[in-house]
């Protein structure tokens, strides 16, 4: 990043009044600038509480979706409007609403990955961080949905023992890593740690020493006295792990095909670029129909008050 690009993107949150929040797996430079870089909770947190009259969010749709529900009276801009999420397009509102009104009697909890329109048929939502802790508030009688993602809901049947009811999607990203090329790093490094996000499929957990959110994943090598992590989860979290512990290895874990790690399409379509642009235009911004934010704001606000 330029200095002039880096100045640039000051002046106009002065100018604008703007606060700028960053997912960890955003491009390096453009979490450099961030005011705040965070998992999905913590964006959605920042978010709730920004007193800014803009909202920059250098992520993917259904995040920025999440700020304007929290924050529908303020503009919220989203450098592409193409950067999506794969969970949420295996998720479409009408056929999830064929789903959960077959099973009336199931509490629908909905990670986060997913669209407003599928926010607004459930009862609460969680994200990685708070999946297990949202889980267990529910009783124990009462039967669950959990969609869109089947490996975090494998994951938390492990962790909970509840009996959830999945719906079937998974994350393009974190389903494509490859079980033998993680054990060939497992051979080539055997001091390093392996840490992984529980969107992963199974198999790959298995392998791993540690299974959390990208939060959870940061704070873990951050407290860890190993040198050497081999990193199952979508690589722009190396920049921050990286920064936090220069003294440290980090080796991102490869998908199937054949490059060397695994990226997140969506997430690389925001660039500094398109940063600037977005916000001297105050477009695109992410708009969200009224009904439906109000209808989404109840699941939304019920995680947030677990949390």
């Amino acid at each position: 990043m330029s200095n002039s690009e880096r100045e640039r993107v000051k002046e106009l949150k002065k100018e604008l009044n703007a606060v700028l929040l960053a997912h960890y797996y955003q491009e390096s430079e453009i979490q450099d600038i961030a005011d705040f870089v965070g998992d999905s909770l913590a964006l959605a947190q920042k978010a709730a509480k920004t007193d800014a009259d803009v909202i920059v969010f250098s992520g993917v749709h259904f995040m920025a979706e999440t700020a304007k529900i929290l924050n529908p009276d303020k503009p919220v801009l989203l450098p592409d409007l193409a950067a999506g999420c794969s969970l949420a397009d295996d998720c479409p509102a009408d056929k999830f609403r064929e789903f959960v009104q077959a099973h009336p009697d199931h509490t629908v909890v909905t990670y986060v990955n997913c669209s407003a329109e599928v926010k607004a048929l459930s009862d609460i939502l969680c994200t990685s961080s708070n999946a297990v802790k949202v889980i267990e508030s529910i009783p124990k009688d009462k039967p669950i949905i959990f969609a869109p993602d089947q490996h975090l809901g494998k994951y938390l049947i492990k962790k909970t023992g509840r009996d959830m009811l999945l719906w079937n999607g998974s994350c393009m990203v974190h389903e494509t890593f490859s079980e033998k090329k993680l054990i060939q790093l497992k051979v080539r490094y055997p001091e390093a740690k392996i840490v992984a996000h529980p969107e992963c499929p199974e198999n790959i957990l298995e392998l791993a020493d540690h299974v959390g959110s990208t939060s959870s994943l940061i704070q873990y090598v951050s407290q860890s006295s190993d040198k050497q992590f081999v990193v199952v989860t979508e690589s722009g979290i190396l920049h921050k792990m990286q920064n936090e512990n220069p003294d440290k290895e980090f080796i991102p874990a490869p998908p199937e095909s054949g490059c060397a790690c695994n990226e997140c399409p969506y997430m690389k379509l925001n660039t500094m670029e398109k940063l600037i642009q977005c916000m001297e235009n105050q477009s695109p911004q992410v708009h969200v129909a009224s009904e439906i934010i109000e209808r989404a704001l109840v699941p939304l606000n019920r995680m947030l008050s677990i949390n």
